[in-house]
């Protein structure tokens, strides 16, 4: 028994390790791929991206795709998101063993909103001229990658939390990132929007979900653990 607890020791500590390695590396990427974007934007001025998924975009364009990313994209809308990340959070108030659950959508999702808003003051990229929809606001970095990708990235989160299945865990988590993927081709398509600060908003609302989640669970462990000091 004495020496299975080291080994114990050890391959938690092992576990704790590759974890923090893998959440570091995805934040440095994300910040890396931000500082790209803005640094191809406003001081290269290299358009070349933005212009072949502008050229790729065309290629595919018709009426009936015309609604359909009309529709996706509303998915990641002020409207959309106004509503359900409340609604959320209301539902999930109404069980006990979920409520840093909805703490937890409820604050990212508010946070990332008010950042994307300081970011856009911050950057002033007007929107592209020849949008196919009008849209008032500033382009970069995009509101619905941003915003929507942190909702619905803390939803694969909670997923990865708490549906049991492993075979369900993968399809939601498939169907919620292919939706946020065609969120931020949306915005290209309907050229509301240029690939960069469609990138830059992934980027960062990854980024932002990561060091959200890691505060919050720290405050979590620290609150729980407290909570049963006092018990």
């Amino acid at each position: 028994m004495k020496h299975r607890l080291p080994q114990t020791f050890l391959r938690l500590l092992a576990l704790l390790s590759a974890e923090a390695l893998v959440l570091g590396f995805a934040f440095l990427l994300c910040l890396l791929l931000f500082l790209l974007m803005a640094h191809l934007v406003f001081n290269v001025g290299d358009s070349t991206l933005d212009t072949a998924l502008f050229t790729f975009a065309d290629r595919l364009a018709s009426p009936g795709m015309t609604r359909a990313m009309m529709v996706i994209s509303f998915f990641a809308s002020a409207e959309y998101l106004l509503v359900t990340p409340p609604l959320v959070v209301l539902v999930f108030s109404f069980f006990r063993g979920w409520r840093w659950f909805a703490l937890k959508v409820l604050l990212i999702s508010f946070s990332t909103s008010i950042l994307n808003q300081l970011l856009k003051r911050f950057f002033e990229r007007p929107r592209p001229s020849f949008a196919m929809l009008e849209q008032s606001g500033l382009s970069f970095p995009s509101g619905h990658a941003m915003i929507g990708g942190a909702f619905y990235g803390v939803l694969i989160y909670i997923v990865w939390r708490t549906v049991p299945g492993a075979a369900w865990r993968w399809l939601l988590t498939c169907l919620l990132s292919l939706l946020v993927l065609l969120i931020g081709f949306s915005r290209i398509y309907l050229k509301v929007h240029y690939a960069t600060d469609v990138l830059a908003g992934y980027a960062l609302g990854v980024l932002w979900l990561l060091l959200s989640i890691y505060l919050m669970r720290r405050l979590e462990i620290a609150y729980t653990n407290r909570y049963q000091r006092q018990v």
